[in-house]
């Protein structure tokens, strides 16, 4: 948010946070949280990157599109394990995977 938004919401009485401070999230819980958000991201990067639907996708992965659609949008249901596994199937490296959560 700009800071002019931010001014204005701010004098008409309204608090301005983030995400964290609403949900009350505790610094752990919030770095769980980017951590997915971020292999989210990154596993829908490589699938484009790659040219893959996300139904192809699924395929390699022996699962299904609407399940490759929750993983990219980093859905609550969806493990790291599967996120990670997900980016391996998709050739990523231990190096590639460290540099994601860097």
């Amino acid at each position: 948010m700009n800071t002019a938004k931010q001014k204005r919401l701010e004098a008409k009485g309204r608090k301005v946070g983030n995400t964290t401070d609403f949900l009350q999230l505790s610094p752990e819980e919030a770095a769980y949280v980017e951590l997915k958000i971020t292999l989210s991201r990154n596993l829908q990067e490589t699938r484009r990157e790659k040219k893959l639907t996300q139904e192809q996708l699924a395929r390699l992965l022996k699962s299904s599109q609407s399940r490759v659609a929750k993983m990219e949008s980093g859905d609550p249901s969806v493990s790291l394990d599967l996120l990670v596994r997900s980016l391996l199937i998709l050739g990523a490296s231990k190096k590639n995977l460290a540099r994601m959560l860097s």
